[in-house]
């Protein structure tokens, strides 16, 4: 193992599960039609799961509808199948290999379920970020088991990686917050 303590790969880690999580958020409808909607569908396909990008595109035509464009025929019913069951609350209208799912104005309960997901997906984040600091303070530990950092190296370095933690879980609440404002806009 590296006898040097890297806080930056820490922090680079700690940053993909905000990456992952703002994508996430981004697929949560607020009312209005976007294409990141449907992206985080992943369709049963050729014997794999793979996601809706890969066998369709996806395009806006009215400030309410999406449309998606089915590549191959024989992937329209397992495409229509994925949406519908993606908890999104989506009805697509199959037309040849075109989908067109018309977006709905969000209810008071749809609002709120919505904001559950939200929540769902941050804790998760909370988590990740929460596994990179464990790792993190491993390292240390193990650094000062095999007497590669004093205890006083490895306190410092602990109370970085706490400070680094606490920004990202700081960064997770916040787009928690903006995301949670948006959907329950009237």
């Amino acid at each position: 193992m590296n006898a040097e303590f890297d806080i930056s790969d820490l922090r680079r880690r700690m940053q993909g599960a905000i990456a992952t999580l703002k994508h996430e958020l981004g697929g949560l409808r607020t009312g209005r039609a976007s294409a990141s909607l449907v992206e985080p569908v992943h369709v049963e396909a050729y014997g794999q799961t793979m996601p809706l990008t890969q066998l369709a595109t996806i395009s806006v035509p009215e400030p309410r509808m999406l449309s998606v464009q089915v590549w191959d025929k024989a992937m329209v019913g397992a495409v229509d199948k994925a949406i519908r069951n993606s908890n999104l609350g989506l009805s697509p209208t199959v037309e040849g290999q075109v989908l067109r799912i018309r977006i709905p104005e969000l209810n008071e309960q749809r609002r709120k379920e919505m904001a559950k997901v939200a929540h769902k997906y941050a804790e998760e984040a909370r988590i990740a970020v929460r596994h990179v600091r464990r790792d993190g303070l491993d390292i240390l530990k193990k650094l000062l088991k095999d007497k590669s950092i004093g205890e006083d190296d490895e306190k410092r370095h602990e109370s970085e990686v706490q400070k680094v933690t606490d920004h990202f879980i700081g960064e997770i609440d916040s787009a928690l917050s903006i995301k949670e404002t948006e959907i329950m806009q009237v």
